[in-house]
């Protein structure tokens, strides 16, 4: 792909591109041709760009179902059956997570490749653009220097050589000289219309470029954000920060099917152009530029005639005539005619200011210029923007699906922090077993609390209950609540009320469950 190139070969994806079905609203295939003013190709890439909203509509449907069927479908949880979910929950959310990261990579290197690409297409439409402008310029200044000033000093010096009829015959013949210059100038192709042309389109194109560049940073950034939402909401647990990926997650697989179509659609109609640029080139140019004009800088090829050769010479010719006779006259009428040397002075200036214009003129003409521009815009958005919208078009699928497995685990999610925040509020704010009440800070004041362990021993007996001793300085390890505090002894190595007692490790509800079925063999105190 070196800009050395003397010809072009479209990249394989271009002609995979071209090859997607054209079809217009009325489902019927038309010309694959790259013709942005037809309405017909218009329409084919309209309905390819709404292909993605069958992805999103699918994509809403599986939302839909899903979160129809967990809220039709919800049962009774033990701690067997949350603990498999909850892994699940976990398992998708790291998966999707990492999914949508390495799709966030890609979209980067498509971005950065799609914008490098458009860059070096503008680029090079501002510098064939310049070189036509310069083209431009020396032909009129040329032609203003033979049409106004050649001919001031002729019209002067006819009046100067009056006496002399050789003198007025050399004036006459290098009026003829000039002429030739003119016409050969005059037919010079206008190259003002193809310039303005060229900048409208640079100009647009830079445009739409910078916030395709914009929104799609955007976009990617966005989605770095829900990862870490995600990420936050289910460390923390935190109901409203799922609420805020549910709805982030919403607009943003929106954006993702959307941004699909718009860079579908513009692959393939960049492909259509890159299969056969000639073509469109020469069909655009066809009202202001000849098609011998144009394939000459089109393919700068050694077997093609240069078409301003003829031009060239004919105004290199005449230039040297003149400069000939005007030193000639310098050398004879000086001497007879003073007055007239102003003059010829002025018409050698005009003529050595031409012949720079000449050199100048002939360089900008050769095709090597223009053709090293055209091919380094066709190497720029055919390689790498193309291959940086497919890396896009990967991008948005692949966040597309992500954030739709996401979405699907979010509520899930949901439920199983429900589940917890209603075990805690199930549990009695005095269990020495609720975790709530392990953390709650140490007040030496208040008057010490006695639980259920300290009315026996491991050597007392089931059916006799002591009375709590006073509370003393050697309160027991296992009641000194600082203690607890500090080094969290495990509960198991308090002495309970017998081997009837439930395990510490049991929750509330079994707690009720033990006692109300031995609620009869309890003794009755007075």
């Amino acid at each position: 792909m070196a800009s050395s190139r003397q010809d072009y070969i479209a990249p394989w994806w271009t002609y995979w591109l071209h090859n997607f079905p054209h079809l217009n609203f009325n489902f019927q295939t038309v010309d694959k041709t790259f013709k942005p003013e037809d309405a017909s190709y218009q329409q084919s890439l309209i309905f390819l760009a709404c292909v993605s909203a069958v992805g999103l509509g699918l994509s809403l449907l599986v939302l839909s179902a899903f979160l129809t069927c967990l809220c039709c479908c919800r049962r009774e949880e033990d701690e067997e059956v949350k603990r498999p979910d909850t892994c699940c929950v976990t398992w998708a959310a790291v998966i999707t997570g990492l999914v949508i990261c390495s799709a966030v990579g890609v979209g980067f290197y498509g971005n950065s490749e799609t914008n490098d690409g458009v860059y070096q297409l503008t680029y090079s439409i501002y510098n064939a653009n310049h070189t036509l402008g310069g083209i431009g310029s020396l032909v009129d200044n040329s032609l203003g220097s033979m049409q106004v000033g050649l001919k001031e000093h002729l019209e002067r010096l006819d009046e100067i050589f009056s006496p002399r009829g050789d003198y007025t015959q050399t004036l006459r013949f290098m009026q003829q000289m000039a002429n030739n210059i003119i016409q050969q100038l005059t037919a010079m192709p206008d190259t003002r219309k193809v310039q303005v042309d060229l900048a409208v389109i640079a100009d647009k194109t830079s445009f739409i470029e910078y916030y395709r560049w914009l929104t799609y940073l955007l976009l990617l950034i966005l989605d770095l954000l829900i990862c870490l939402i995600t990420c936050l909401g289910l460390a923390k647990q935190s109901r409203w920060l799922l609420a805020v990926i549910m709805v982030c997650g919403v607009l943003t697989m929106i954006m993702s099917w959307v941004s699909l179509g718009a860079g579908t659609a513009t692959a393939v109609g960049t492909s259509d152009f890159c299969v056969s640029p000639d073509k469109f080139i020469v069909n655009q140019t066809k009202d202001s530029l000849s098609a011998d004009i144009v394939h000459y800088y089109l393919y700068c090829s050694q077997s093609l005639p240069n078409p301003f050769q003829q031009s060239l010479t004919v105004f290199q010719r005449s230039l040297t005539t003149m400069q000939i006779q005007v030193q000639g006259l310098l050398q004879v009428s000086v001497a007879v005619f003073p007055t007239a040397e102003k003059d010829l002075l002025g018409i050698q200036r005009i003529l050595n200011s031409s012949e720079f214009n000449l050199h100048q003129l002939t360089a900008l003409l050769d095709c090597r210029s223009l053709h090293k521009d055209y091919l380094e815009a066709l190497l720029g958005i055919c390689y790498d923007g193309v291959e940086g919208l497919l890396y896009l078009c990967l991008f948005s699928l692949l966040a597309a699906c992500a954030f739709c497995a996401l979405l699907c685990a979010v509520p899930r999610a949901w439920a199983l922090i429900a589940i917890r925040d209603r075990d805690c509020d199930d549990m009695d704010e005095e269990d020495p077993f609720n975790p709530s009440r392990r953390i709650t800070a140490y007040n030496p004041s208040r008057a010490q609390v006695h639980s259920f362990c300290s009315y026996s021993s491991s050597m007392g007996s089931q059916t006799s209950l002591h009375p709590p001793l006073p509370a003393t300085s050697s309160t027991p390890e296992y009641m000194n609540q600082s203690m607890l505090f500090e080094r969290n002894p495990r509960y198991e190595n308090v002495p309970l009320i017998g081997s009837g007692s439930p395990p510490p490790s049991l929750y509330p509800q079994t707690f009720r469950n033990i006692f109300a079925q031995h609620e009869d063999h309890l003794p009755v105190y007075d």
